[in-house]
């Protein structure tokens, strides 16, 4: 996958770089694997706006995503790689040996007519899935569960992969994304590879127009509202504002903010780059 720059013939296309969908083999999703997509426009059940910035965007369709690879040992032909609205990642359609169809999350360099499978014994090719317990150390891997079953949550994003860096006991650790080191269960699944459409990052939106296309809705500043609408609203002229904060006076910079008592603390075993 690649970006375009596209000519400028006007304004909104002039610092636009769009993706070229080289990747792309189908405009035609699988009917089976679709599900509708209902938005809220940032409003719950009685109408009330709860999340502002949130409104209007094209219609989607949700693509169900399989994140667990629970078929052992059925191959799987690569039938296309899709666009996938929902997510930064494309998706490759399998067609498994027993007649079955299921997304994937599409690593880089996975190809229309190969074949995949998942498995503790199959090879660490890309694509296929296998144990932390099974994959060679050293190995790139992307789409890593947290608890064994209850499918990917890590490494999902376009670009994203995990490094095996080392096996102890019952615990695999893996090198993030962030640069964070961590354990996690051996009999945790992954799949080999890092996930495609890294050329994402470079993706330039071009005009406010391609943002509501989204579903965003403009944000505005609360140095620019009045006292009463935020804690750094108001002043004579233009005025710094004070201290960064939330429209609910939290500060937003010095401080943690996760969550102390949380349980995967304990896995943590390297602090993320500063």
């Amino acid at each position: 996958m690649g970006v375009k720059k596209l000519r400028p013939m006007t304004p909104g296309t002039r610092h636009r770089m769009a993706p070229d969908f080289a990747d792309v083999t189908t405009a035609t999703p699988e009917k089976s694997l679709l599900a509708p997509l209902k938005r809220s426009g940032g409003r719950n059940n009685s109408g009330k706006m709860t999340m502002r910035y949130m409104g209007g965007g094209h219609k989607r369709k949700l693509r169900i995503v399989d994140f667990k690879r629970e078929k052992f040992d059925v191959p799987a032909t690569v039938k296309s790689v899709e666009y996938d609205p929902s997510r930064t990642a494309r998706v490759a359609l399998l067609f498994y040996a027993d007649g079955e169809k299921r997304y994937i999350i599409a690593p880089a360099g996975l190809q229309v007519g190969q074949t995949v499978v998942s498995g503790e014994n199959v090879a660490p090719e890309v694509g296929n899935a296998l144990p932390l317990a099974t994959i060679p150390l050293g190995t790139i891997v992307h789409n890593v569960e947290f608890k064994p079953g209850k499918g990917a949550a890590m490494a999902r994003s376009a670009g994203s992969y995990v490094q095996l860096v080392a096996r102890d006991g019952k615990y695999a650790t893996l090198k993030m994304p962030s640069g964070e080191t961590r354990n996690i269960l051996i009999t945790c699944m992954a799949t080999i590879g890092s996930v495609g459409n890294a050329e994402h990052m470079n993706v330039v939106l071009g005009k406010a127009g391609r943002k509501r296309w989204l579903g965003r809705r403009p944000r505005v500043r609360g140095v620019v509202m009045n006292p009463v609408d935020h804690p750094m609203g108001g002043g004579e002229g233009k005025s710094s504002g004070g201290h960064p904060r939330s429209r609910n006076g939290i500060y937003s910079k010095g401080q943690k903010t996760r969550t102390p008592q949380k349980y995967s603390n304990k896995m943590i075993i390297g602090k993320k780059k500063k």
